[in-house]
């Protein structure tokens, strides 16, 4: 659609201005001066607070999530969202589990030297972190590597075949040894195996009593199994549990990815995990839920959902601040609904802001809200994910070519007013899911998921703070997703799935 044809759509929309400003602004003058509202000072400041330790890292289930979700609710109070929740509320409630973690842990290895034993200890971070769902205790084993830590009977695989691991310690790979991108029919028959709290049940039921998983990052999505000590860790720590064994690393997984066989063996190296943690099994997690309403009451039922999960990892035993992971895209999100709550352009239809829980474990609150959908999932009209979109230079949207559609607002928004560089990419989210965009998917609601590259940035770890945010992506997204939003709104008939 050319500049000249949205002018005329944009004429053709409901304004609400006083006369004054009317006479004195064109249509299109107005909305871009809603637009130009959204400032990359403003969206920066919010990701600064959100990342700071008043919130304590944003752990679902935490006193710092629940203070995140109230701090989030009174913008929307402020701004004129109506609750869309359980009970007249902005929260959507859920059953959910969380494990603190305190100082005091932690890893180090027995080395023997002539009739001694000296202590390796791994630094924190560096070389490991605290298992984000361990229980508390300490445990000194032999250690016994597992490749993958897989049990299927039923495709001729088993890491734990020929080698005995009840009382031991098992070091066991991440994801499973086939590729979904190079081989997706296989991977789905190896995708259950993929999840990491399958591996952890997996080692306890074999008679493991930990485990250090080559997986180094803090990561709350993983099964609690009572007195079951694990920690994550660096490929530093695997090369020294390899090294002396007449066994490489790189090699092992090359034959195993390979030949689909196992290669477990018993390493001859002990170690000690110490882990001070408490578990609460009956906790509560939350979404936060705000709506503007449409002007149409046929299309009640027919919202467009704009989601970005709020929480983080909490205290791990370090504060993980989270600011591009997920700070920003919340920052985002606000900025959206607080522009479209002051346009002159009112939508016809629902536009609904869902700030997700537990995203980080397990992406649990948006599979909950796709089983218990506030609003009817097969007359949903289109789900918008941000994830992480606060550093670089560069948009990636996964899944727009999916609903190339849907992808025209988009790319319409961004071509006639922003003028960033996105890219438009497919996605089948076949592997398990790791961003919430998946369930919208699976469940056939037309969903693209917004992301950004182009600096450095960390993941789950002490370093992803405010210094790595770029101010300047956080508003040129969020005035793409408020303009092809506020098109998209303001269509009485709108279907993204044929």
């Amino acid at each position: 659609m050319k500049r000249t044809t949205l002018l005329l759509l944009l004429i053709g929309l409901p304004f609400c201005l006083d006369a004054q400003q009317s006479q004195e602004l064109t249509p299109e003058q107005q909305l871009l001066q809603v637009m130009h509202s959204i400032e990359s000072n403003v969206l920066y400041s919010w990701v600064d607070t959100l990342a700071s330790p008043r919130f304590s890292g944003r752990l679902t289930g935490t006193k710092g999530y629940d203070d995140a979700a109230a701090w989030a609710i009174e913008y929307f109070k402020q701004w004129g969202l109506e609750p869309g929740g359980d009970n007249g509320t902005y929260l959507q409630s859920f059953p959910h589990f969380y494990t603190e973690i305190f100082p005091g842990g932690e890893l180090y290895m027995h080395v023997p030297v002539g009739d001694e034993v000296v202590y390796k200890h791994y630094q924190y971070e560096d070389d490991y972190f605290p298992g984000s769902t361990s229980d508390s205790g300490e445990v000194t084993a032999e250690v016994v590597y597992v490749g993958y830590g897989i049990t299927a009977p039923e495709l001729g695989y088993d890491d734990y075949a020929g080698v005995d691991v009840r009382g031991k310690i098992v070091v066991y790979e991440p994801e499973v040894p086939v590729s979904p991108r190079d081989d997706p029919d296989t991977f789905l028959e190896w995708r259950p195996y993929s999840f990491h709290q399958y591996k952890l049940e997996n080692a306890a039921s074999h008679g493991a009593v930990g485990v250090i998983y080559d997986y180094h990052i803090v990561n709350p999505n993983n099964a609690f199994v009572e007195d079951f000590i694990y920690a994550v860790v660096s490929r530093g720590v695997v090369a020294d549990i390899f090294a002396g064994t007449g066994e490489d690393h790189g090699e092992t997984l090359t034959y195993i990815r390979e030949e689909l066989k196992p290669h477990s063996f018993e390493t001859g190296k002990v170690f000690t995990i110490k882990m001070n943690t408490r578990h609460h099994a009956d906790a509560v997690g939350t979404n936060v839920v705000g709506v503007i309403p449409g002007s149409n009451p046929a299309l009640a039922n027919e919202p467009i959902l704009i989601g970005a999960h709020l929480d983080h990892l909490g205290m791990s035993h370090e504060m993980m601040p989270g600011a591009n992971d997920n700070a920003s895209a919340v920052s985002v999100a606000m900025a959206v609904a607080k522009a479209l709550m002051e346009s002159p352009v009112k939508p016809v239809r629902p536009i609904v802001f869902l700030l997700w829980g537990a995203e980080e474990q397990a992406v649990y609150g948006s599979r909950y809200y796709t089983e218990n959908p506030i609003y009817p999932l097969e007359t949903t009209v289109a789900y918008i994910n941000l994830e992480s979109v606060g550093t670089g230079t560069i948009i990636p949207a996964n899944a727009a070519l999916n609903y190339p559609r849907f992808w025209a607002y988009i790319e319409r928004a961004n071509d006639q007013y922003v003028h960033r560089i996105m890219r438009p990419s497919e996605s089948s989210y076949i592997a398990r899911p790791r961003q919430d965009t998946a369930w919208f998917i699976w469940a056939d609601v037309p969903s693209i998921n917004f992301g950004s590259y182009g600096a450095p940035s960390f993941y789950h770890n002490t370093k992803d703070r405010i210094e790595t945010i770029t101010p300047e992506i956080l508003e040129d997204l969020a005035q793409i997703v408020f303009m092809a939003v506020t098109e998209m709104g303001s269509q009485e008939e709108l279907d993204f799935r044929n």
